[in-house]
């Protein structure tokens, strides 16, 4: 479910501030603030390595390592350079370099290459071979080319190409990228496009702070946060979803309520209580019987007959009052309990789910009257009138869709949060009850706020009075403002007294925004090394964003910064073969 700002033009905030402000509101959280730049980034297949690159220098210049070796670093911790550190400060380098594979080379004789006239035995293969023939790893260890190779291509096509261990026993070295590389390019070039783009797409896959887009199909786009996981954005392909669990976006409810919800919905779960409470199993071939007449003596379509009250198969000789050879007054207690609990889980969850399914389906009709009310908008701006403005209609628009939204997915909040699925011990029957009618309050007004927001913005205003169309102006800008202050008080009861005030909390809502879900900015590629991340804007010269630029990119070719150039075409690379960084790794080889 989306709300209208997933469209290109925001329309809250605009020239109705004026009027807003006139309003007399003592509560300082209901003043209009203004707002700060996007939090959120769209990562492009363009932009990619220019993200990645901006961790990396950040990493090579503070440890002064080579590009490969911070690469590895921060894969071992996700590219969460914050914790990379607090691990540096807290243990010191060397474990922070022993615990991620990194082994660093203090003297270049380490490092010096095996001569061509020596000859090296590879405890491998056992062969003895020319120095040319073999390779060594920064941790000393050296083996055949062959050995490596064959080594490379088994770890590559286990999906473990963005950190491959030396083949030596009980060493834990990473090895060099650019190794990997040049062995495997020589005679599986598929294989080394494809190690190639696992390292660059390892910033999003092992990146719990950047995610990909869930769209389908696919837009090719990732999302990278700055503040919390926990959140609700909107990628510039205009899907809005939560970050954190991928799903569409759920607030208020957590994504564990919103996943199981999801379920109940989908799976027969209710069909079985609804069968549970209407019908009994018949006791030759136990299919379920719903009985559908007064008498107590039903039969089967497979012939058997029995009573309704207890189950029994019987005869089928019978008055009003008994069945022959049959009695059944003594009463059966977990028969009883079972059936009365199905009975009224059922009846709970029809109340939650029908107020769920109501807003769902009042704000797709109010969805489809958004261009019939844009149409009275445009009329009444036509016509002579004292009333120039009137943007506080699609101002009061957008609040009705974020709020119904709001509404919508309270619901099933609250049937997780009351219910005794998930919450069973952390509250006491009195305490459920009195947090529930809390809660229910605010729904409740929400609710009658939300409704009557609807009624006058559906109005006729393009037919009425420039005194009429004051009215109702002055009722949906104070009927919008109401209904904000109503949504921040459902959300901070919510985060406080409800989810705040349990002992083992394991959900997270996001956070409640008036504008609505975030739209993400895209980040900038600066193809000087840099990417902006603050004010996403750089010299012209020296950046694009994919919308405005030709959006070949081949992370093959680079200028002599080691930054890609915006003037190399898309190539060929490995055996000429084309790959696209828009899908995740897993698509391309299905692909």
């Amino acid at each position: 479910m989306e709300d209208c700002a997933s469209s290109d033009e925001d329309y809250y905030y605009s020239s109705d501030r004026d009027s807003l402000d006139g309003l007399e509101n003592e509560d300082s959280d209901l003043q209009w603030a203004p707002s700060r730049g996007p939090t959120t980034k769209v990562i492009t297949k363009e932009s990619l390595l220019a993200a990645q690159r901006e961790d990396l220098r950040r990493v090579m210049e503070m440890l002064s390592l080579r590009e490969y070796h911070a690469r590895t670093l921060l894969i071992h911790y996700r590219w969460d350079v914050e914790k990379l550190l607090a691990v540096l400060v807290e243990k010191g380098k060397a474990d922070l370099f022993s615990e991620a594979g990194v082994s660093v080379v203090e003297s270049e004789d380490t490092v010096t290459p095996l001569s061509s006239s020596s000859t090296a035995m590879c405890d491998i293969c056992i062969e003895e071979l020319p120095g040319d023939k073999m390779t060594k790893m920064d941790c000393g260890h050296a083996f055949c080319n062959d050995c490596w190779t064959e080594h490379f291509v088994v770890k590559i096509n286990e999906g473990q190409s963005k950190r491959i261990r030396c083949m030596a026993h009980k060493c834990n070295a990473i090895c060099d990228e650019a190794v990997v590389r040049n062995l495997v390019g020589k005679r599986h070039p598929d294989l080394a496009e494809k190690f190639d783009r696992f390292l660059l797409e390892s910033y999003i896959e092992d990146n719990r702070m950047v995610k990909w887009c869930p769209s389908t199909p696919h837009c090719g786009n990732a999302i990278r946060v700055e503040d919390d996981e926990f959140c609700e954005v909107e990628c510039s392909c205009g899907v809005q979803f939560c970050f954190s669990c991928l799903s569409e976006a759920h607030s208020p409810c957590s994504c564990m309520m919103w996943e199981l919800w999801m379920k109940k919905c989908r799976d027969e779960s209710e069909t079985v209580n609804w069968i549970t409470v209407h019908t009994k199993p018949c006791p030759k071939c136990h299919k379920p019987v719903e009985k559908n007449g007064g008498c107590n003596l039903v039969s089967c379509i497979c012939g058997q007959a029995f009573c309704w009250l207890c189950g029994g198969a019987t005869g089928r000789d019978h008055t009003w009052s008994r069945i022959a050879g049959h009695s059944c007054g003594r009463y059966i207690e977990d028969r009883e309990k079972k059936t009365e609990r199905a009975k009224r889980d059922l009846y709970r969850y029809m109340h939650y789910h029908n107020r769920y399914k109501a807003h769902t389906d009042s704000f797709k009709l109010e969805s489809k009257l958004k261009e019939t009310i844009l149409e009275k908008v445009s009329i009444s701006e036509e016509r002579e009138s004292r009333l120039r403005d009137f943007s506080w209609v699609t101002n009061g628009l957008c609040r009705l869709f974020r709020s119904r939204r709001v509404l919508s997915y309270s619901y099933p909040f609250a049937f997780y949060m009351f219910g005794e699925e998930l919450f069973k011990d952390e509250m006491t029957n009195e305490e459920r009850e009195i947090k529930q009618h809390l809660f229910e309050d605010q729904q409740q007004q929400l609710e009658a706020n939300v409704e009557k927001l609807s009624k006058f913005l559906e109005e006729p205003f393009d037919q009425y009075t420039d005194d009429k169309v004051m009215e109702i102006r002055m009722q949906v800008i104070n009927l919008s403002v109401i209904i904000d202050s109503l949504c921040k008080k459902m959300y901070e009861c919510i985060e406080n007294d409800l989810l705040g005030s349990l002992q083992r909390n394991t959900h997270n809502i996001a956070p409640y925004k008036s504008k609505g879900i975030e739209k993400a900015s895209e980040l900038a590629v600066c193809w000087n090394g840099k990417a902006s991340t603050t004010t996403g804007k750089c010299h012209p010269s020296d950046c694009g964003t994919s919308g405005k630029r030709d959006r070949s990119f081949s992370f093959g070719t680079s200028d002599d910064k080691g930054c890609p150039s915006p003037k190399q075409p898309k190539k060929e690379s490995y055996g000429g073969g084309f790959f696209d960084l828009n899908l995740p790794a897993e698509v391309l080889d299905r692909n």
